[in-house]
């Protein structure tokens, strides 16, 4: 059996950690720059406030004491759902993360009301010494984890676990579940799925294979009406690693400065050298992208990619920096107003399996860029984010006090909260 475990509600539950004032209260994250919505509680839903709402839009239509607003804080999101996942990896060995707020967990093969109750338990435990609610879907394959997860989110009476076990509970589910629900399929073949008169997970279900076959010529298609039909055929290799990481932004209003622009991209690229090295893996390519706002007809557009190869797959900061920036210079084109930019490092592998290259950089240099990340890393996590960061993720231009701006100073967020678990000037005073 597999299982689902995901945080409800995530962003939101991670700030109401801290705020339990915001208990059954509508509460909004809002993205990057503070532009639209990204999470909302249950009451913000009630609310009828949908993800993508812009701030300005919430300000207009809901006074500031019925709806608490918070800038995204992803230092706080990351180091909470760790907690999670600490505790969910000592209850379930067999585990692998999928997203920041979901995991899937392998179940040794129990009887129903053990792993009920076992998923009962976990959801104490983890609120108990974290605070966030979780819920647990369990099936025989993932895609029907990610149904049963959905019904446990929703609905009280399964006590946050649900588990489809049953070819009746099976059934029922897939005919009472949204075709657009369903995990693997995008917005693009649900219009196409709905068009041919599929409108529920079960009405898939029920279709002959060839019919699959000759309206869907793509394995995830096939994969996923497998699945619905109680198949186990998403290995678990596909979803373990990543194949590709990014780091992009929407800025809070436009650049035409290279030099500005500079800034961003180097914080992005070292945001992806991070992950990487979080993860035991190296990469060997890294990807830039910039354009314009599309929605400004007024102004001129452009947008614009490229790829450029490293000599060597590898991890660490300042050549992945190095590269982006180099990138960026090819693409750029002065006289355009940028709206977003974007760092893509790509074909990823564990970095046991690295082939050095005869022209790059020698044994002794590749340690002492290993060393300098490694102090890097270690202060940034003891002090936070952007403690110590590299010089080119620093604007060169400078405010009007004389200094010159900090990248995290360049990201609007109004409304962000602390960090007291990673920030030692954020730590909580007890009175």
């Amino acid at each position: 059996m597999y299982g689902i475990i995901d945080c409800d509600n995530c962003y939101v539950s991670c700030e109401r950690v801290f705020r339990p004032d915001l208990k059954h209260k509508p509460v909004v994250v809002l993205s990057n720059n503070d532009g639209c919505v990204v999470a909302r509680s249950n009451e913000a839903k009630q609310l009828g406030i949908k993800a993508g709402t812009p701030f300005y839009q919430i300000r207009e239509h809901f006074p500031e004491e019925k709806v608490h607003v918070f800038s995204s804080n992803y230092e706080l999101y990351g180091e909470m759902t760790a907690r999670v996942m600490n505790l969910i990896r000592q209850e379930a060995p067999q585990y692998f993360r999928y997203s920041i707020d979901e995991c899937f967990i392998h179940l040794d093969q129990a009887s129903s009301l053990q792993l009920k109750n076992w998923g009962e338990r976990l959801h104490q435990k983890v609120m108990k010494h974290v605070g966030i609610p979780i819920s647990i879907g369990i099936a025989p394959n993932k895609t029907l984890a990610k149904v049963a997860s959905h019904f446990a989110k929703r609905y009280s009476g399964y006590r946050h676990c649900c588990l489809i076990d049953t070819e009746e509970k099976r059934t029922k589910a897939l005919q009472l579940f949204a075709i657009e629900d369903v995990w693997g399929i995008g917005r693009r073949y649900a219009a196409k799925l709905r068009a041919l008169g599929i409108t529920t997970a079960w009405s898939l279900a029920i279709k002959p294979q060839a019919w699959v076959q000759q309206n869907f010529h793509n394995v995830v298609m096939l994969r996923t009406w497998q699945e619905l039909n109680g198949e186990d055929c998403v290995p678990d290799e596909e979803m373990a690693k990543k194949k590709s990481i990014c780091t992009s932004r929407s800025f809070s209003g436009m650049i035409s400065d290279l030099a500005e622009l500079k800034a961003h991209v180097s914080n992005y690229a070292v945001r992806c050298a991070e992950k990487l090295r979080k993860e035991k893996s190296v990469a060997s390519q890294v990807s830039v992208f910039i354009r314009t706002n599309p929605f400004r007809d007024d102004l001129p557009q452009y947008s614009n990619f490229i790829d450029l190869p490293l000599h060597t797959a590898t991890n660490p900061t300042i050549p992945i920096v190095k590269t982006a920036t180099k990138a960026l210079e090819i693409i750029f084109q002065p006289g355009f107003h940028y709206k977003k930019a974007g760092v893509i490092i790509m074909g990823t592998t564990s970095e046991t399996a690295v082939q050095a290259d005869l022209f790059d950089m020698s044994a002794d240099q590749v340690e002492k860029l290993k060393k300098i990340d490694a102090v890097m890393d270690r202060i940034n996590k003891i002090n936070g984010s952007d403690t110590v960061l590299l010089g080119a993720q620093q604007y060169a231009l400078r405010n009007k006090t004389g200094k010159t701006e900090k990248f995290a100073n360049m990201i609007r967020h109004d409304f962000r909260s602390p960090n007291p678990t990673t920030r030692w000037c954020d730590i909580i005073h007890l009175k």
